[in-house]
């Protein structure tokens, strides 16, 4: 286990409390899978040699909802199994996903995309679930907005920019006619290689809305490499989506992916191009 890391995230002490974590649920803790904004994902192994992942947050109610989430959608088989949880302490073992490597555009993608969609989409809702997508975008419209009052960020996103994108969002929402229940943050890094199962998602943020919004992080995403109208073309037909709407999502989205890259660095053709869909 990488205990700086770790202590860097959790504080001092993190090490031994993970140590008596995995001692209850008779686990060997191991090392820090990369990345992660909310939460420590490290890999470990049940005492009969099994492989899995402990997952822990120091935002408990994040990790139950994901749970829960993950729990939802365990009928499709296209998400990690949830093996133990205590959402009072903030962790969570998960099924290791099986070689596991991220997503990366390739040729069989958008029909890997597409049959993974149709796995998750096909999961009916539970009654009364208290998550939508318009709630969702409304929270990251109220989040991200904020961004455009710095300088570096405001330079290249507009309030007008903005203001369009929300207004074409509120149009889209307005006009659902199908809803399923949804992934609701499913880019390239949010689904695995699951071998002979296919593409594997992990951490839902699910809600209920338009099915085009779990395709829209992969249209975007070929900004800057073949396009994001090219892309739209290729994931609709694959995913069998309304092109039209898709490429609307991607008018949607393509502000918020901006500010994204602004701040980790995106290829600057890929920024031009996004800008470029937010312009009229």
């Amino acid at each position: 286990m990488d205990e700086e890391e770790v202590s860097r995230r959790f504080g001092v002490g993190v090490g031994v409390w993970l140590a008596g974590l995995g001692a209850r649920w008779g686990l060997e803790v191991g090392e820090v899978f990369a990345g992660g904004g909310s939460s420590v994902v490290l890999r470990c192994r049940w005492g009969d040699g099994r492989r899995a992942v402990l997952k822990v947050s120091p935002d408990r109610a994040l990790l139950g909802r994901q749970a829960e989430m993950l729990r939802v959608f365990g009928a499709s088989g296209r998400v990690p199994a949830v093996l133990a949880v205590d959402a009072e302490v903030g962790a969570m073992v998960l099924e290791e996903v099986v070689p596991g490597a991220e997503a990366v555009d390739t040729p069989l993608l958008p029909g890997l995309w597409g049959d993974l969609l149709a796995a998750l989409h096909a999961v009916e809702p539970p009654t009364r679930w208290p998550w939508d997508l318009r709630g969702r975008l409304d929270e990251a419209f109220v989040r991200i907005g904020k961004r455009l009052a710095e300088p570096e960020i405001g330079a290249r996103v507009g309030l007008a920019a903005w203001e369009r994108a929300a207004r074409r969002c509120e149009e889209l929402l307005d006009t659902q006619t199908r809803t399923v229940l949804l992934h609701g943050d499913l880019h390239l890094g949010n689904a695995l290689d699951g071998g002979t199962r296919g593409l594997v998602a992990i951490d839902p943020k699910a809600c209920v809305g338009d099915p085009c919004f779990d395709a829209v992080d992969y249209v975007v995403d070929g900004a800057g490499h073949d396009g994001v109208a090219a892309r739209c073309e290729r994931v609709a037909s694959a995913c069998g989506l309304d092109g039209d709407r898709l490429y609307a999502w991607s008018r949607v989205i393509a502000p918020m992916l901006v500010i994204s890259y602004l701040t980790h660095g995106g290829p600057e053709r890929a920024i031009d191009e996004l800008i470029g869909l937010t312009a009229y």
